[in-house]
């Protein structure tokens, strides 16, 4: 078996899923794509169950908080591929009133923790997950403390004036 590149990869996605991704990047060399919340279940499922792309292993899935795109939350999953040696980042925007997305317990159970983390932090709903619970923080927290909602510093401080510094 040949060894798969990005080139074949995308090749590979865009015979099944033709004009579904918002956008391809390469960063350092990994693939990214961006997809909308409708098809992320079949790109996964796709991916992992694809005999040629094998990307069988669920590395992590996280979010990232974009206050000031209309789209607010990117959950993304990062898959690897142990047969072909490779892995691919997938991205979904979601909106900031309530960002929902369907669960990936449905294909790998290792999903589980994995969401509970992102809905614990980021305040992500996963339609579907079996357990959907805080994990690290106190079940009674009604923050999510990964958001950047609140400034990283009180502007009133004194002791961070730039005169303090010789600015």
């Amino acid at each position: 078996m040949a060894k798969l590149s990005n080139e074949s990869i995308i090749a590979r996605l865009n015979s099944r899923f033709e004009g579904r991704f918002n956008q391809l990047d390469e960063s350092y060399g990994l693939l990214t794509l961006e997809v909308g919340k409708g098809d992320i279940l079949d790109v996964l499922e796709f991916l992992k169950s694809d005999g040629e792309l094998q990307f069988g292993y669920l590395t992590d899935i996280t979010a990232v908080h974009y206050p000031d795109l209309p789209k607010e939350f990117a959950v993304v999953y990062h898959l690897h591929s142990l047969v072909n040696s490779i892995r691919i980042r997938i991205k979904v925007f979601l909106e900031g009133s309530y960002p929902a997305i369907p669960t990936a317990t449905v294909l790998w159970n290792g999903a589980n923790w994995m969401e509970r983390e992102t809905y614990d932090f980021f305040g992500i709903q996963f339609v579907g997950h079996p357990d959907l619970r805080r994990i690290l923080n106190v079940d009674d927290m009604e923050v999510f403390p990964m958001r950047k909602e609140y400034p990283l510093e009180d502007p009133n401080r004194v002791d961070k004036k730039d005169y303090f510094f010789g600015r």
